[in-house]
């Protein structure tokens, strides 16, 4: 609970650009990114919530994508709660990059947003629909579309 409460803080903290240096020099996009791969849904929640508040500033973005950090991200779109999935979609989003875009709209990722955009859950189903609409050429959305080994098949919309 502890861990729960420090991250959940560090989180608020990364949403002050006044804080971002001094997350940078605590190393908490180490912490943050470390976090990804933990089994609890309310600290990997935490953790994305916090990497979604720093990747607004170019320097965090370099280093989230230099540390190889869209991979764990693409996973927590197959969380069960919400707020992760938005955290992760919308992290995505301002991690896109002329040169991280492969990675960002990598076809698994299409697809799952293609499924999220037919969520009954309206804020699910318009940041996917933005995604789609403002990240991915419409080839990419067509090829995914057609896709006839599903890749997103199996992630499962969140509950929350």
């Amino acid at each position: 609970e502890a861990k729960e409460q420090v991250l959940a803080n560090l989180a608020n903290f990364a949403y002050d650009p006044k804080n971002y240096e001094y997350l940078r020099q605590l190393q908490v996009l180490d912490l943050f990114l470390d976090t990804l791969s933990e089994d609890s849904e309310t600290l990997v929640e935490f953790a994305v919530g916090g990497l979604c508040n720093l990747c607004l500033d170019k320097t965090n973005k370099e280093y989230i994508l230099e540390a190889k950090g869209v991979e764990p991200l693409i996973s927590c779109l197959s969380s069960p709660r919400e707020e992760t999935v938005m955290s992760a979609v919308t992290t995505l989003m301002f991690l896109t990059t002329p040169r991280s875009r492969h990675q960002t709209t990598a076809l698994p990722v299409v697809e799952c947003m293609l499924r999220f955009s037919l969520s009954a859950n309206r804020r699910l189903s318009n940041l996917a629909t933005v995604f789609l609409e403002d990240y991915c050429t419409p080839q990419q959305v067509e090829e995914a579309r057609n896709l006839s080994e599903h890749t997103a098949v199996g992630i499962p919309l969140p509950k929350d």
